[in-house]
């Protein structure tokens, strides 16, 4: 009796601080790593980020997803029923023209050198963006397309569209497989602070 007494003593707090700590991380938020350059500038490659399980979703969050067996972190961009619209990288959302000021910087870049610049480090997303007539098309590389996002589903974009693997490719996503909303970005300590 008195060695649990002194356990308790000594290390109650620490147990319980312990306790709650994983159940949180069971079921509140999970730390995930961003793979690869689908949302650059916005997130960049081996960046570590807090997510959020237990949030709405709205639009424009950041959001990871199970696309099969890996997580990937994209924007929501249409909602469940949402029309989306792009003609010359013009977001139209059920009749209502949108600016996406995230992307304001790579869509420049575009229109000065097509990234050529911006994708020094890579030859392919140079080919790629060189052949592109806009920063934003469908999987056939067409910069007008209309997209109908089904009940229950969201259409989910990456912030550097030319290089992103994302719903124009794959297809929507049903709230299951939405792991939840990007919070927090920890790592690396340069940019650590909330994700907007």
């Amino acid at each position: 009796m008195k060695t649990v007494k002194y356990f308790l003593k000594e290390w109650g707090f620490f147990t319980l601080f312990l306790s709650l700590f994983f159940l949180s991380w069971i079921f509140v938020w999970v730390n995930v790593k961003v793979e690869g350059h689908s949302m650059d500038p916005t997130l960049q490659d081996g960046q570590r980020l807090f997510v959020l399980k237990v949030t709405p979703i709205d639009r424009f969050d950041i959001v990871v997803a199970k696309e099969g067996d890996k997580s990937i972190v994209k924007r929501v961009i249409g909602m469940p029923g949402d029309t989306i619209s792009y003609n010359n990288d013009q977001l139209t959302i059920n009749g209502k023209e949108v600016k996406e000021d995230y992307l304001q910087t790579y869509q420049t870049a575009f229109k000065q050198d097509k990234l050529q610049a911006t994708y020094a480090y890579n030859s392919f997303f140079q080919q790629l963006a060189s052949q592109a007539s806009a920063f934003t098309t469908d999987s056939s590389g067409s910069p007008n397309f209309t997209v109908k996002v089904p009940e229950n589903q969201y259409y989910l974009l990456g912030d550097d569209r030319l290089v992103s693997k994302d719903s124009r490719a794959v297809g929507t996503f049903s709230r299951q497989q939405i792991v939840g909303e990007v919070s927090f970005r920890f790592w690396p300590f340069s940019a650590i602070g909330k994700v907007k």
